[in-house]
């Protein structure tokens, strides 16, 4: 197997000749890291001395430090150098003209997670749009999607239930590395940014994180390992319920439950579905903070046991359908806000179609619902086709 080099390997290995004479930008975060775990802040000081003007955190901060949805982080100063670091998840969640002021290029190198809910594509869309008004270029340095460039799965966004969690029409799991994901985004705008990506050389589609040799930093508070990444496209859709998606504990989104929940009876009534590539185990874990703070939650731990056939997303809508039908006196959809949004209900924006909420509500079984979308699913299929690199 070839040796994995990410964008901001390459970017340092030849430094195109545009970068070495340009005031730069970079939108980073704990996980921007490159050979040797060092992060990217210190290797492009090192290669473009003098260049990196201003930085840029996206949620949870530039250092990782804050927990779950609208916990905002404020603008710093880095200490070592006193560089600007502004905080694109606070009072904004777009660069302002004065943050872009003085720079030539900004820099993108982020971890995302290959699901659609993922607030950095859509601080990366942000990104786009604003350096296109002030004439500004944009250079994403591209990482694998650690959850593989192949399989594809969910309904299409619709343009009602656009968000911070979801800005453009993608499947939940999208497929797309994070540069491929910037292309299929810059296609939708006006004015057209000017985009660059600097791809990951030695990466397949077929390539899941573990095959990759690159180290895993977790690039948020409660994605602490690639195999979270895997489930994280079902397991999230519990952010929109009274149900505890694990937060609080030390396997976020592999533990899901609730103190109502009996986990024989939903590991039964879930082993009955034949969902591929899973195995669940019945679980009871207890909360530090979030939902059902220091409460026994009872429920299942997902463990996928076959990453080429699990579906993450029609396996959580499967136990949501089931638990709708289980416990239709506990169960309760969050209310808002989520996300900076006061009025639509979170699960809608998760979903991101309102009728799949409506559906199962109704009653739908996961498994119909998921053949009202193929169409839909398909042409995303061919549409992404243009925008692929690998």
């Amino acid at each position: 197997m070839n040796r994995v080099r990410i964008g901001l390997e390459r970017l340092l290995s030849a430094p195109p000749a545009h970068l070495a004479r340009a005031d730069l930008g970079l939108v980073a975060n704990q996980a921007s890291i490159g050979p040797n775990y060092e992060h990217a802040v210190d290797l492009i000081d090192r290669v473009l001395p003098g260049r990196l003007k201003a930085l840029f955190g996206p949620q949870h901060g530039f250092a990782g430090e804050k927990q779950d949805n609208m916990v905002e982080s404020d603008h710093g100063v880095e200490g070592r150098t006193g560089r600007p670091i502004f905080s694109l998840y606070g009072r904004t969640r777009r660069p302002e003209p004065e943050m872009l002021a003085g720079l030539d290029v900004l820099l993108i190198d982020l971890v995302d997670v290959g699901a659609r809910v993922y607030t950095f594509a859509q601080t990366m869309a942000y990104c786009l749009e604003a350096a296109a008004q002030a004439d500004r270029k944009v250079v994403v340095l591209d990482r694998p999607n650690p959850i593989g460039g192949i399989e594809v799965e969910g309904n299409l966004l619709r343009p009602g239930c656009a968000s911070f969690v979801g800005l453009y029409p993608l499947p939940m799991r999208h497929g797309l590395t994070l540069g491929e994901l910037a292309l299929f985004m810059a296609d939708k705008m006006a004015p057209a940014p000017d985009l660059e990506v600097i791809r990951v050389e030695g990466w397949s589609r077929d390539m899941y994180f573990h095959q990759t040799g690159l180290p895993w930093v977790m690039p948020s508070p409660n994605m602490p390992a690639p195999e979270t990444a895997l489930v994280y496209p079902g397991q999230v859709i519990w952010e929109g319920t009274n149900i505890s998606e694990g937060r609080g504990t030390t396997r976020p989104f592999h533990l899901f439950g609730a103190p109502f929940i009996d986990p024989y009876l939903l590991k039964e009534e879930l082993d009955q579905q034949g969902l591929p590539g899973v195995v669940f185990r019945p679980a009871g874990f207890q909360p530090t903070f979030h939902k059902f703070q220091g409460q026994v939650c009872r429920g299942l731990e997902i463990h996928p046991v076959d990453f080429r056939s699990f579906r993450p997303y029609l396996t959580s809508l499967t136990a949501l359908e089931i638990i709708l039908r289980l416990y239709p006196g506990e169960f309760q959809w969050k209310e808002p806000p989520y996300e900076y949004e006061f009025h639509r209900r979170p699960i809608d924006l998760i979903l991101g179609d309102v009728s799949v909420r409506a559906g199962l509500e109704s009653g739908w079984p996961a498994r119909e619902l998921e053949r009202t979308w193929q169409l839909d699913l398909a042409a995303f299929g061919d549409e992404r086709e243009r925008f692929l690199l690998y």
